[in-house]
């Protein structure tokens, strides 16, 4: 193994920490905002909301973590496959990739959850306009027993 086989990890592993941070931020935000109408409005949604916002949140520290384990090991694999010392360099590269599948996991289950969250925001909004419906269809039926002047 020479030491460029660890330096090809390097790209793909800044970028996934780039779109994990992107992630976090995004959490953040949602957070931020479900807050802001929690205080209007409490709502049963919000709360479902909340608990799949905190445990998208601990899987984003996690795989954040993971991340960041996974680029310290390969830095530390190409330390020691540039102190000739191969068979330390191929262990902690080999342990840097268990730390990146591991991040992969993490981030496989936030998707779901999020996709999870998003299905529950879609459900509230089907309900709500089921019920704006029949509101509507309601005055309609009203508006149709009032006499109009020709």
């Amino acid at each position: 193994m020479t030491l460029t086989t660890p330096a090809l990890l390097f790209p793909a592993i800044s970028l996934l920490l780039l779109a994990y941070t992107n992630r976090f931020l995004t959490l953040a935000q949602l957070i931020r905002k479900l807050a802001e109408e929690d205080r209007d409005t409490h709502h049963e949604v919000a709360a479902r909301q909340i608990l799949m916002l905190r445990k998208r949140i601990t899987l984003t520290k996690r795989m954040q973590m993971a991340g960041v384990s996974s680029f310290l090991l390969c830095t530390l694999s190409m330390f020691a496959l540039f102190l000739s010392l191969t068979l330390l360099g191929m262990v902690l590269f080999g342990i840097s990739l268990i730390t990146l599948s591991v991040s992969l996991c993490f981030s496989l289950w936030e998707v779901k959850i999020s996709t999870n969250a998003l299905n529950v925001q879609l459900q509230d909004l089907e309900v709500l306009n089921r019920h704006r419906a029949s509101g509507a269809a309601g005055e309609r039926d009203d508006s149709d027993d009032t006499p109009r002047d020709l």
